[in-house]
C-alpha cells in the first residue's frame, strides 16, 4: 500500500492513503497475511491502536477500546479493519487538536474520527453518553472512561468484560442489522466459557436476551462439535 492511488470516494480527505479495510484486505494474497499479523498482536490495526494510545496516554486524555479489540482481548479472537475508542466530549475535541495532522486525519470535513495516515485505518471515536445500536435512549449507553472501571492489557485501557456484553447485547437488542453484536456474545461465551451466572452483573436491560442466548448456546450439541 503505496498510497499513491486516490480513493474512489467522494470528499474522501486527499492527505490519506486509501482506507485499509477497502485497499487492504481487498488485495488478493494480501488478506491472510493481515489476519495471521493482526492475530499476532502486530497487524496494522494494532500498530494504529499502539501509535494513537502512545499520543493520548501522554496527553492524559481518559479513553476505553471497546468494540472487536476489546472482544480480542477478552477472550475472543476474530478480526477488524478498525479501531473503535470511547471518549467524552471534550476528550475528542482534544484528540483532535493534539493528533490532527500529526500522523492521523479526519477522512472527511468535519468528521468526528480519525484516519491512521500510514496505513488508512479507521479510528472511530465514540461518544461516551450516546446509545449502543440504533442510538436511540435506553438504559445502557457508551460509558465515561474517565470514571468507569477499565481492564488493562498491556498498558492499553479497554472496557471491562461486564462492559463491553451489556453494549453488545444493548446494541443487539436494538437493532436487527447489528446481529453481528449478539453473535461476539455468543463467540465469548464459547471461547471465555461464561457461565450462565455471569448474566446476574448485567445490566437488567439486557439480561434477559443474556439468558435466552446462554440457554440457547447450552442446549446446542452442535456447538463446538468439531
Amino acid at each position: 500500500m503505496n498510497g499513491t492511488k486516490p480513493p474512489l470516494l467522494p470528499g474522501y480527505n486527499p492527505g490519506l492513503p486509501e482506507p485499509f479495510e477497502t485497499c487492504h484486505l481487498g488485495v488478493e494474497g494480501s488478506n491472510l497475511g493481515e489476519i495471521d499479523e493482526f492475530f499476532a498482536g502486530r497487524g496494522e490495526v494494532h500498530r494504529t491502536l499502539e501509535r494513537f494510545v502512545t499520543r493520548v496516554e501522554a496527553a492524559g486524555i481518559p479513553y476505553a477500546v471497546m468494540g472487536a479489540l476489546a472482544v480480542y482481548v477478552h477472550g475472543h479472537h476474530r478480526g477488524t479493519s478498525d479501531v473503535d475508542v470511547i471518549v467524552t466530549a471534550e476528550a475528542r475535541q482534544r484528540i483532535h487538536d493534539l493528533l490532527d495532522g500529526r500522523g492521523f486525519l479526519p477522512p472527511f470535513a468535519h468528521s468526528r474520527n480519525l484516519r491512521d495516515t500510514m496505513n488508512g485505518v479507521k479510528i472511530d471515536l465514540v461518544l461516551a453518553g450516546d446509545y449502543p445500536g440504533d442510538g436511540e435512549p435506553k438504559p445502557v449507553a457508551f460509558p465515561d472512561p474517565s470514571v468507569g472501571p477499565l481492564f488493562i492489557e498491556n498498558g492499553i485501557r479497554y472496557v471491562t468484560l461486564v462492559t463491553l456484553i451489556d453494549l453488545k447485547l444493548a446494541s443487539g437488542i436494538s437493532s436487527k442489522i447489528r446481529y453481528r453484536d449478539l453473535g461476539d456474545v455468543v463467540s465469548l461465551i464459547d471461547s471465555v466459557k461464561l457461565p450462565r451466572e455471569f448474566g446476574d452483573k448485567l445490566n437488567p436491560y439486557v439480561q434477559p436476551k443474556w439468558f435466552e442466548i446462554w440457554d440457547e448456546c447450552s442446549v446446542d450439541t452442535h456447538r463446538n462439535k468439531y
